[in-house]
């Protein structure tokens, strides 16, 4: 045998002898979340039940590493012809260390360390925009555009109250001090105010303008800011009185016809520390920024890559999250970043918050909504 032949079957027998002594190749290991950092909880379909702003599911993206995404977690709620449902609504309690996600049908509680759903109920009348309380423990979720709120408790899903007499009960908004929770009726020009500890309606700021849609509240829950039907711009009311204040329009910007909400302005936001307002333009695809105290001078605009329905900032409120998918820089107004899936898909949803974990465990949440966060 030459010797060319015999050092190619020794090395080929050698090479046999060290992939049997190799272990087995381990099959590609599922992502997971790092236990402890800053993460964006994007809920989907989170605008309609349209597949295509990111699928079904509960998507997660590194805030600390560029926004880049690390994990979606199985979801349920679906519709009767297993569908997968509109999200309404999406709301953390950190005691419990769960998320919960409304649907037009059923409410459901996902654990955050394991990513796995505690339970799901489907609620009568169906569910809207929920908020969860400050201690975690209670939860006001309205009936799908129905004449009810229901109050719930979140470690168990069930009901304890049902608070009647509205029209479409819809937007929910937990004031930061716990002790009173804002109710947006599409058929009030008044926005409800409710006691959390009797459960029962207190108060009612307005008349605005026309029916209210989005909203949100100041640090001190004295002032809220409104966008109403057929206004491109905002209203101001004084929480303490009752008493709408002023009315602000968008200069410079046509109104016209938007794809979904029916309204010019669907969405807005302060930032954390309540130095500006962020509302949403949908005809235009642009976002206003505006100063947050009187006479709420008009500061610049913001071009979208698709129409805004909503806006949240992080705790810190260094980046502004609106619908359409965008991470903006708050300080600079520059887009950092567009929400991409796994399949790199564009990711758009009205229904995000923030999360921040420590040793699997969440120890903060921010908002589906951009309230303020002063707190004298």
């Amino acid at each position: 045998m030459r010797t060319s032949a015999r050092v190619f079957i020794l090395l080929f027998a050698a090479m046999a002898l060290l992939s049997m002594a190799l272990p087995a190749k381990r099959p590609p290991q599922k992502k997971s979340i790092p236990a402890t950092g800053h993460y964006l909880y994007v809920a989907a379909p989170g605008i309609r039940d349209y597949m295509g702003y990111g699928g079904h599911g509960l998507l997660v993206f590194d805030i600390d590493h560029q926004h880049r995404f690390v994990k979606r977690i199985q979801t349920s709620g679906f519709h009767p012809n297993n569908r997968p449902s509109n999200v309404k609504g999406i709301a953390v309690s950190v005691p419990l260390n769960s998320i919960y996600i409304s649907t037009i049908e059923t409410l459901q509680r996902i654990d955050l360390a394991t990513g796995k759903i505690i339970w799901e109920k489907a609620i009568p009348g169906g569910c809207d925009r929920m908020s969860v309380s400050p201690d975690g423990k209670t939860m006001y979720l309205p009936s799908f555009e129905g004449k009810i709120w229901n109050v719930a408790d979140c470690k168990t899903g069930e009901i304890i109250k049902t608070i009647p007499g509205f029209g479409r009960a819809h937007n929910t908004l937990y004031g930061p001090s716990g002790n009173y929770v804002y109710l947006d009726d599409l058929t009030s020009q008044w926005l409800k105010i409710a006691d959390t500890k009797t459960h029962a309606i207190i108060g009612k700021i307005g008349p605005f303008g026309n029916f209210i849609r989005p909203f949100t509240v100041n640090g001190t829950e004295t002032r809220t800011f409104v966008t109403i039907d057929s206004l491109l711009g905002f209203e101001v009311g004084d929480i303490k009185t009752g008493k709408k204040l002023v009315r602000v329009v968008v200069e410079g910007w046509d109104k016209g016809p938007v794809r979904r909400h029916g309204d010019p302005s669907h969405g807005i936001g302060l930032t954390p520390d309540e130095k500006e307002l962020w509302v949403c333009d949908g005809f235009n695809m642009r976002m206003h920024v505006f100063s947050a105290a009187a006479p709420y001078q008009q500061l610049t605009t913001i071009p979208l890559q698709d129409m805004p329905g909503w806006i949240t900032f992080s705790r810190d409120g260094r980046y502004a999250y609106p619908s359409s998918g965008e991470v903006i820089d708050v300080k600079t107004r520059k887009v950092l970043f567009t929400l991409k899936d796994e399949f790199n898909n564009s990711v758009q949803s009205e229904k995000m918050l923030e999360i921040d974990l420590h040793a699997g465990k969440a120890v903060s949440a921010g908002d589906q909504f951009g309230i303020g966060r002063v707190r004298r």
